[in-house]
């Protein structure tokens, strides 16, 4: 049997996204002999990477003030903004764009080739990137955070070890940073463990679904960029979709949904699918043809919603932390600085030898006083501001902004997104209609398999389920008679399939290979029965321009 490994470090960062990355890039800056490892469970940097995205370079300005001079890619500096609310066939332009989403200033950029590309940048800052490593478990000594262990490789779906196999490595650490991006598996841990999130709001999340098409006639187009609301979304429910146009004719088109939503029969992939048919939106991606597909969860719940984000050993950063501005639709310049904002706290605590949380608390100081406090206060109620519908939401939206983020109090409260959600008898007060079978197109619309195998995502059939169900029993009948296998219609991949079993019974089939981790199981099961664990290390989405 192989040894286990054993690497030691000065500093672990866990995640290799634009936040981990900023840490690991801006500490080297500060302290040229300490030693920093970024760990990243996809198979290179930037492969498990998706946003939207409209970045804005406040975040990167202050952390590499040549980023442009150094050729990070952009799609398309932005030149229009157009905000809609849509009917099913009508478009109603708002004559003035509210101010979150004013964008003069900022980039359209596929954040997975930026990440890419940045990820270069910190490896030649001489920081040690190990792409194909996924974190699966916190190493803890007591009360202190020591260090991560990686998830082993070669098992098969039996837990045998394959002739293959490799133990995963105990990295050790004076300071660890998570950096998992959003509904982190060691953050989940780590926060309930510690119970990091006491006296905080629950957090609350959103799902975005996205493709990217080629679109020649768009290749005129410049950065035009345009956001609606409206349908297809019910009034009851939080969202709204975007279209980016890209560089070379391609544009970036995708749509969010709060995963707060109460019909359990809602399926964000299918709305997203609806959407483009839209007469105004369909004229846009008229001609052009499917290149991506990627989907991702987005933390929401803002200022109250974040956990306290240091502990003994380490520090919580970017979406894992909460960093996220759901009014601007903007975390990317939030990761970066507080990326920054980390590695200035852990060359403190480095210098004095003392990791504490006493000490690593520091960063949440630095948090506090810099912009990124300011931007996140004025919108800290944003979204609980939408738990009573799209109308209140936006009397409530109207007052926050008027009143510096307050509205009609200081703290709104909200409840865990998969308690919204309504029974089937209790949702259609006993009027069940037959599920709905939407069909696809192929040319416009797409049905869940073929958007995920323009995902790229491929994982070794022949492992452990990462997709942990603690309860299989509730699935059937429990769940089927009550929410009717809500899990079918919420992931965004196909995974979760219920299959015929025998007579008049039914079984979970778990499609795990399937899986583009969005992490939207875990967050919106309403028994919490789905635990989302990393898969062997380099399997996952292979997102391209997304």
């Amino acid at each position: 049997m192989s040894e286990r490994e054993t690497l030691e470090v000065d500093v672990l960062v866990v995640g290799g996204g634009p936040a981990g990355l900023a840490a690991a890039y801006h500490l080297r800056k500060l302290n040229k002999d300490v030693s920093i490892a970024v760990i990243e469970k996809g198979k290179e940097i930037g492969a498990h990477i998706i946003s939207g995205a409209v970045m804005d370079p406040r975040g990167i300005n202050e952390l590499m003030p040549d980023w442009k001079e150094k050729g990070a890619p952009i799609e398309k500096p932005v030149e229009e903004d157009h905000v809609l609310f849509l009917t099913k066939r009508r478009k109603f332009g708002l004559p003035i764009v509210p101010p979150p989403l004013q964008n003069h200033g900022n980039y359209i950029i596929s954040l997975n080739k930026f990440t890419r590309w940045f990820g270069q940048q910190v490896e030649q800052s001489g920081v040690d990137l190990f792409a194909g490593f996924a974190g699966a478990e916190l190493l803890i000594e007591g009360d202190n955070v020591v260090g991560v262990r990686t998830g082993d490789k070669g098992i098969d779906k039996q837990g045998n070890h394959k002739s293959n196999f490799e133990p995963g490595i105990d990295i050790r650490a004076k300071i660890t940073i998570l950096a998992e991006g959003s509904r982190g598996s060691l953050t989940k841990q780590l926060v309930r463990k510690f119970k990091l999130d006491q006296d905080r709001n629950p957090q609350v999340y959103a799902v975005g679904v996205k493709e990217v098409w080629d679109v020649p006639k768009e290749k005129k187009t410049g950065g035009r960029v345009i956001h609606t609301m409206g349908w297809p979304l019910r009034t009851e429910e939080f969202g709204g979709g975007f279209i980016y146009n890209m560089s070379d004719g391609r544009v970036s088109i995708g749509f969010v949904i709060g995963l707060d939503y109460l019909d359990p029969r809602l399926d964000p992939h299918q709305r997203f699918q609806e959407f483009k048919t839209h007469p105004y939106i369909r004229s846009i991606l008229e001609d052009g043809t499917l290149f991506s597909y990627g989907a991702k969860t987005i933390p929401e719940g803002g200022y109250w919603a974040q956990p306290q984000y240091y502990f003994n050993g380490g520090l919580i950063i970017g979406d894992s932390a909460g960093f996220l501005n759901s009014m601007r639709l903007k975390g990317i310049h939030l990761a970066f600085k507080t990326g920054m904002l980390a590695a200035e706290a852990v060359s403190d605590a480095l210098a004095s030898n003392d990791f504490s949380a006493n000490k690593l608390k520091r960063f949440e100081e630095l948090v506090e006083k810099s912009w990124v406090k300011q931007e996140l206060w004025k919108v800290r109620n944003f979204h609980q501001g939408f738990e009573h519908g799209f109308f209140l939401g936006m009397v409530h939206t109207g007052l926050q902004m008027v009143t510096g983020g307050r509205g009609l109090r200081n703290r709104y409260q909200n409840v865990p997104g998969h308690r919204r959600m309504e029974r089937l008898k209790q949702y259609y007060d006993g009027n069940l209609p037959p599920p709905a079978e939407p069909a696809y197109d192929r040319k416009l619309t797409f049905d869940k398999l073929t958007d995920v195998y323009n995902s790229g995502t491929d994982h070794d059939e022949d492992q452990p389920c990462h997709l942990v169900v603690l309860q299989p029993d509730i699935c059937y009948p429990r769940c089927t008679q009550e929410y009717g296998n809500p899990c079918q219609a919420f992931c965004p991949a196909a995974v979760y399939e219920m299959t015929e079993a025998g007579k008049d019974s039914l079984r979970l089939q778990i499609n795990a290979s399937n899986c583009v981790h969005c992490k939207t199981c875990d967050i919106m099961d309403p028994y919490e029965i789905i635990n989302w664990v990393t898969p062997e290390g380099g399997g996952g989405p292979g997102y391209e321009l997304l």
